[in-house]
Parts: structure tokens; sequence; C-alpha cells
């Protein structure tokens, strides 16, 4: 299996970019927001697990997530690899995926860091727009054109997190968290950096010929 994880900041793209890749390449996107909820609808022994610890408030602890996406990547079939989204996101947890990889006889192929600068990050996100139903996004341009969601019709809101207030403080904690993955994978040889500044297509076009360096 050809392993893949998506890295950016929050209002990068990696969600919009990892579902396109995936499609055009044949690879399983798994978002691990995804993950967890597939897993408390099973209501399996992994499924109670992760729900007895979101029902406390607390972090899932990373051996049940690393284990809640091999579970997902040892179903997978008929695909040429898989696209992780949204994990990992510190680097204990990814040292934790690569020795639980390891020990299958595979690891992570390519870390693919989507760059955007932080002040493009702060504009987008102030200005990000959700469907309450599917979870699309839209700029505040396409709020003003737009009663609800043109994908499912459903009701557009602005997360809380995404006001201009709490913008800069979800980028601190990004930064300080999940950017020395970006060096973990460097040092690996396995990451790539492109640039997630322009239009989704010429972006999905950098991160697929980033992909074939691999």
């Amino acid at each position: 299996m050809y392993n893949v994880v998506f890295l950016g900041a929050p209002g990068a793209g990696k969600g919009t970019q990892a579902a396109v890749v995936a499609e055009k390449a044949n690879m399983a996107h798994l978002a691990s927001g995804d993950l967890f909820r597939k897993a408390i609808e099973r209501n399996d022994e992994l499924g109670r697990k992760v729900k007895s610890y979101l029902e406390m408030g607390q972090l899932v602890p990373d051996e049940v997530t690393v284990s809640m996406v091999l579970k997902h990547i040892a179903e997978l079939a008929d695909v040429s690899g898989v696209i992780l989204d949204g994990f990992p996101r510190t680097l204990s947890q990814a040292e934790a995926l690569s020795t639980a990889l390891e020990a299958q006889g595979e690891k992570v192929d390519r870390a693919v860091y989507i760059a955007v600068p932080e002040a493009e990050l702060e504009r987008r996100l102030s200005d990000r727009w959700v469907c309450r139903g599917c979870q699309a996004t839209y700029s505040g341009a396409d709020k003003e054109a737009l009663i609800n969601c043109r994908k499912c019709g459903g009701e557009l809101y602005q997360r809380p997190d995404d006001t201009p207030e709490t913008v800069k403080k979800r980028l601190e904690v990004y930064f300080r968290e999940t950017a020395p993955l970006i060096e973990y994978y460097r040092s690996s040889g396995a990451l790539v950096e492109v640039d997630g500044q322009g239009e989704v297509v010429g972006i999905t076009g950098r991160i697929a010929s980033a992909l074939k360096q691999g």
C-alpha cells in the first residue's frame, strides 16, 4: 500500500486536495474525524473506546487512533494507496504511526506539505463559511451570493473557530504542535513541499507531480 500523509495548517486546503487527489489517483481518502465517527457508529470495541474518550472531553490516545487508522487501511481493497488527512497531528502520533507501519513492513511513502503564508491562512479562515449538511466550504463572496449550499441545500454558517479573534490562536497551536512534523518527515526523506496558493486545480496538479516523485 502506498501511504501518503497530507500536512498543512488550518486553511491550507488539505481536506479539499486530499479528496480530489485521492479520486484522481484511485486512492482512499481517510480523514481522522470521519474515522472517529464511523468507529462510533459501528459500536465495536474500538468504537466504544473512541466514544468514551470523546464523551469525557479527552483526546483519543495515540495508540487507539493508530489502531483505528491501521484497521481501515487493512480493510481497503481495489485502491492504489491511501491519503491520511488530519492524522498524524503531533510528533508523537507520527512516531507511533511509523512504528505501527514498520511492524507491517510498510512506511509513510510521502508526506505532502501544502505551504501557505500565515497572512493568507488568516484571510482564508476568517472568510470561510461551511455547510451544516455536507460540510462543503465557501468564501465570504459565495455567502453573499448564496442562501444555501449549492451541493445539498444545507444552511451556511461560520464556525466559531473561524472568526478572526480565534484564527490567530488556532494557527499558533498548529505551528507549535504540528509544524515539527515537517522536519520529521523531511529527515526521513518522505517530505515534498507544494505551493498551496492559487486555483484548486493548479494546486492539485502540483501535488500530483510531487507524488510521482515517489
